[in-house]
């Protein structure tokens, strides 16, 4: 039978987001209701063998921030998967074609994002690893915490109940946003998503609290959500294990003072990190970030140039550049071809041009290197840039990268 892609209706949403549970090996029944609730509908697309779903993928509309502080309309790749019975016949082809297809003809979204549970099926596709994150498991029973100085003067309270104090959580997180690339301004509904917390997921530890640090005024100067799995080590003494979820705060003393209190919890000696900045900076806060901290760094958003022009000219660079980029892009074949990127700290311009290339690559690399957390020295290092003008690559590497690592705070 002949598989049908077409967009989602509503009457057909139980039947495509059971085909997505199905797999990823997952229940998902704590997490439908707001799984219903953020789908795009009209960003959904189905592919339908009769009446059997057998593939999906969907968009989310994102604003993320780009180097220079802008935010930037971006569509988020969500919820593809292919049924097991149906690989091998370009179903998943054709649906990001027709995404890439539908996000150009919108017009307003120059980025496509996504986070990849298997990464080297989307380089095909022109996505580029642009951010990476940091795990860890910290020892905190030989671990010493530096804190600077006015730690002391932050008032913590905690919420047993994360959603109570949403609204004070995100007024901090949105002043964050504009800070880091990578950061994604949340469309409605979505700040609940960092407050999911089903019973299922919870492998025997307690429900989902929050912690605030308050100034001498009460103003929330920073948070954090974390979980509590009660443990020993075998010969009876506590190695219980704290789970951060997300930490945000306004200033040092703040940050400081809500990493240890989470330090400092009774009858705990571990804190697990998961998906942090790589330049967190907790890191220079211990004496020892290797040894008893096991940090891991893993990739996490993937990137890609839906409209190579307008994407390069919405972020800024640290130092003036001039180049002209012959890109490849064999998927979104409007790309390929010569563009001449100009511009500096204040803003950019990039539009096609005939003149010679400085530097060829394809979109993928552009992907990598757009949010300033990859070199184009590194890709031109791994055979993937070259270099047609002695010292263009040089200006070029220096002009992409960004003083502060770009971060994906969670997904999507």
């Amino acid at each position: 039978m002949t598989t049908e892609l077409r967009t989602l209706t509503r009457a057909e949403w139980d039947d495509w987001y059971g085909g997505i549970l199905r797999a990823f090996g997952a229940s998902g029944v704590d997490e439908r209701d707001l799984h219903r609730e953020l789908t795009e509908i009209d960003r959904s697309v189905g592919a339908w063998d009769g009446g059997a779903l057998v593939g999906s993928a969907s968009l989310v509309s994102f604003r993320m921030t780009v180097p220079g502080g802008a935010a930037v309309p971006s569509a988020g790749l969500s919820m593809v998967h292919v049924a097991a019975t149906h690989r091998r016949r370009g179903i998943l082809r054709s649906m990001m074609r027709r995404q890439l297809d539908a996000i150009r003809d919108a017009g307003r979204e120059p980025l496509s994002v996504l986070t990849a549970s298997e990464p080297h099926i989307y380089g095909r596709f022109g996505y580029g690893m642009a951010t990476r994150r940091l795990d860890a498991d910290i020892d905190t029973s030989r671990v010493a915490l530096d804190v600077p100085p006015g730690t002391d003067r932050l008032r913590l309270r905690i919420a047993d109940d994360p959603s109570s104090v949403l609204e004070a959580c995100e007024a901090v997180y949105a002043r964050k946003v504009p800070e880091r690339p990578g950061m994604l301004r949340r469309a409605p509904g979505w700040e609940r998503w960092p407050l999911m917390d089903p019973p299922s997921h919870r492998d025997g530890a307690t429900p989902l609290s929050c912690v605030l640090a308050e100034d001498g005024h009460g103003a929330v100067r920073g948070y954090a959500r974390y979980a509590l799995k009660p443990g020993d080590d075998g010969y009876g003494s506590p190695r219980g294990e704290v789970r951060l979820r997300d930490l945000e705060a306004l200033d040092a003393p703040a940050y400081a003072a809500l990493w240890r209190f989470l330090f400092g919890l009774d009858l705990m000696s571990v804190v697990a990190v998961r998906m942090r900045p790589v330049d967190d900076p907790w890191l220079h806060m211990v004496g020892d970030s290797v040894r008893l901290c096991r940090p891991r760094w893993r990739d996490s958003l993937f990137a890609r140039p839906v409209e190579v022009g307008a994407a390069l000219a919405a972020r800024t660079y640290s130092c003036p550049v001039d180049v002209v980029l012959d890109v490849e892009d064999a998927f979104c074949p409007w790309n390929e071809g010569r563009w001449r990127l100009s511009g500096d700290g204040g803003g950019a311009t990039c539009e096609r041009t005939r003149e010679a290339a400085d530097l060829t690559l394809s979109v993928r690399e552009l992907g990598a290197v757009y949010l300033g957390g990859t070199a184009l020295r590194t890709l031109a290092a791994a055979g993937r840039v070259r270099e047609l003008r002695e010292g263009a690559l040089n200006e070029a590497s220096r002009a992409f990268s960004c003083e502060q690592e770009p971060w994906l705070p969670h997904g999507f």
